[in-house]
């Protein structure tokens, strides 16, 4: 074996990365709505609906999209 070599199949190190990866990046847009929601009150409905709240709501279902859009393209490609 060479020193690059651990032993791990190629394609088997691809899928652990393609999980990681996707793990990460849904956590971290969960995290990030999460935030801006619940921590500074974007999502939060108090005495009306506001603008921010508008913006907060049709940025989240923009995000979302943007992150199914990622993880099928990570998920759809054939090797």
């Amino acid at each position: 074996m060479d020193e690059y070599n651990s032993g791990m199949d190629p394609e088997v190190s691809r899928y652990f990365r393609k999980i990681l990866n996707s793990f990460s990046v849904a956590l971290f847009w969960l995290l990030s709505v999460a935030t801006a929601g619940l921590f500074f009150g974007l999502a939060l409905v108090r005495n009306g609906l506001r603008w921010y709240n508008l913006l907060f709501y049709a940025l989240f279902l923009l995000t979302f999209g943007l992150l199914l859009r990622y993880l099928y393209r990570v998920w759809g490609k054939k090797p």
